[in-house]
């Protein structure tokens, strides 16, 4: 029997190739084992635990169940100028966003901007993983999703909206992007999650019990509060703009008519919708304006003056600290996602991975 390594603590080279090993082994084609797993490696190198290497075996049920397709046929159904129709064929969400991204990147090229709406597609982890894509390459890149209902209205008491992503990347001069992704919710689902795994508090006024009242207990926690606190109704109007985008511009299934992502049912496809939007610089204004004001903005705001104790950071420079640390001492597993990988790599002959 293979056994956890004794440390905790592992090579971000090493959650790599776990992941593409356990995906390859399950079946999943190329394309989907490459996708999910740099969409999942994204999100742990950079501190997004919530939407990293802590999804493969959520992405492995939902492959095993037939949720998934483990070999998906993408093809554009519709176009219009500037403007594609991606249908999924129920891929592994990341998969599905990265096509998107590449077919508006392409577009963009041509037209100056492209959008790509994404039909039959799944849950994509960290949102920042696609926008990003178009920064690396000279274009701005605006992703949206939606998810099941587990987010409360400002001053309501039911699951309404799912935590529905939104992320910006813009090309900025240096090493990194400006990179926004956020979660419309105070936190995403899987952050209760991972609390609930290490056993700790939630911060305050994140989440709700059953009656839509604070909890601070992960264990819990029922529903999430829309981002804003005392000011909630701009994070549910936010969410709702992430509904429009990918739900009900692409056709596909609202939040609340979104089966539930940890099941018990993963046996059929879940119907969600994605947006992805790509912009060329260079179709407003030269480039060397449009960096030199890049430049002097994100230059002017890591130098404004900060509070005392404090430091005032770029959206984006909090994550490349991160994954500054991690390249170099790799990351920390929590207890549950360890023990999970245990048995992943027991059903499917999988060396455990280690640092």
């Amino acid at each position: 029997m293979l056994q956890v390594h004794p440390s905790s603590v592992v090579s971000l080279q090493a959650l790599d190739g776990f992941s593409r090993a356990i995906l390859a082994a399950c079946g999943a084609d190329p394309a989907t084992a490459d996708a999910a797993t740099r969409a999942m490696m994204h999100g742990t190198r950079l501190g997004v635990d919530s939407h990293g290497i802590r999804l493969l075996p959520h992405y492995i049920q939902a492959l095993e169940g037939g949720r998934l397709n483990k070999t998906p046929n993408l093809r554009t159904v519709s176009s219009f100028g500037a403007v594609e129709t991606l249908d999924a064929d129920d891929a592994q969400g990341a998969l599905a966003a990265y096509t998107g991204m590449a077919r508006a990147i392409d577009l963009a090229e041509r037209f100056g901007i492209g959008a790509v709406a994404i039909r039959n597609s799944s849950h994509f982890g960290p949102a920042g993983a696609f926008s990003i894509e178009a920064a690396r390459q000279g274009y701005i890149g605006l992703t949206f999703s939606n998810s099941d209902s587990f987010v409360r209205l400002h001053d309501g008491a039911e699951r309404f909206h799912g935590t529905n992503p939104i992320a910006v990347a813009v090309p900025s001069p240096g090493d990194h992007p400006w990179l926004l992704d956020m979660a419309t919710s105070a936190v995403p689902y899987n952050r209760v999650l991972l609390y609930r795994s290490l056993d700790k508090p939630l911060p305050q006024a994140v989440a709700s019990d059953a009656r839509g009242f604070d909890t601070q207990s992960a264990h819990e926690a029922d529903m999430l509060a829309p981002l804003g606190g005392t000011f909630g109704f701009k994070g549910a109007a936010l969410a709702g703009v992430a509904e429009i985008f990918s739900a009900v511009l692409t056709g596909m299934k609202l939040s609340f008519d979104l089966a539930p992502m940890p099941g018990p049912d993963f046996s059929k496809p879940r119907g969600l919708g994605a947006f992805v939007l790509a912009l060329r610089p260079e179709a407003f204004l030269d480039r060397a304006t449009f960096d030199q004001g890049m430049a002097r903005y994100v230059q002017t705001l890591r130098q404004s003056a900060p509070r005392e104790g404090c430091r005032v950071m770029a959206p984006g420079d909090r994550e490349w600290a991160v994954a500054k640390e991690r390249d170099e001492q790799g990351v920390t597993v929590d207890p549950a996602t360890l023990e999970a990988f245990q048995t992943l790599a027991q059903r499917y002959a999988v060396p455990m991975p280690c640092r």
